[in-house]
């Protein structure tokens, strides 16, 4: 995603956060005794380890899933079973072996909402989110110092990644998010400095914050 996100041509308008209920999908006739490998997404895998454990399966990794259970579909047999919706299962002909069976009961993935041109928000609304990207030269202290304007400025800093360009340890790019607009003056501020750092900056988008980030900011502030 870090990758293909820059190079897209669009711009990230909005964010949604959804809960996730992962169901465990089966062929007819399959049982939780006869089940021995688990299809699903790396990421909803990684989502149901304590169900894998009790069932002593093995997890394979499918592209999505959605997928996985169209593969277990055509598979057949009973050794196989799905992580995917509940929705999945009317689609592809499996049984709901269990509901919710993800580990964490708060489960949710975050969802950029993107466009190919971006409204034009005023730098005082409140309540915005920008995302960017940014390589920083390859001098030491480099990251340190570039980050050093958003706590001088105070700028809230929700997000920072890093993964290589290329394939190359001396090539990284970071994706980083801050709140507010960079037309307001602490974040212009902040984004200044660390211009002097980087040598490749990229905006990928300015967004109201979505209303379960909030949400959850009140309650942790309470």
């Amino acid at each position: 995603m870090h990758a293909l996100l820059p190079e897209s041509g669009l711009a990230i308008i909005g964010e949604r956060f959804l809960r996730v209920e992962h169901c465990l999908l089966a062929p007819p006739g399959a049982t939780f005794e006869s089940i021995k490998r688990v299809h699903s997404h790396p990421v909803a895998l990684g989502q149901v380890r304590e169900l894998l454990r009790r069932l002593g399966a093995t997890a394979v990794v499918e592209y999505d899933t959605a997928g996985s259970a169209e593969i277990v579909a055509k598979l057949g047999g009973l050794e196989d079973a799905a992580i995917a919706s509940a929705l999945a299962s009317e689609l592809y002909g499996l049984n709901v072996l269990a509901r919710n069976v993800e580990d964490a009961a708060h489960n949710t993935t975050r969802f950029y909402v993107m466009a190919r041109e971006a409204p034009a928000l005023r730098p005082e609304t409140p309540d915005l989110m920008t995302t960017f990207v940014f390589r920083v030269r390859n001098v030491p202290a480099a990251l340190f110092k570039a980050l050093g304007g958003f706590a001088t400025n105070g700028v809230n800093m929700t997000k920072l990644e890093s993964y290589m360009v290329g394939g190359h340890f001396t090539a990284t790019q970071f994706l980083a998010e801050v709140d507010g607009h960079p037309a307001q003056p602490s974040v212009r501020l902040a984004m200044e400095e660390l211009a002097f750092f980087s040598s490749e900056i990229k905006i990928l988008g300015t967004y109201p914050a979505d209303p379960f980030r909030l949400a959850q900011r009140e309650a942790v502030g309470k």
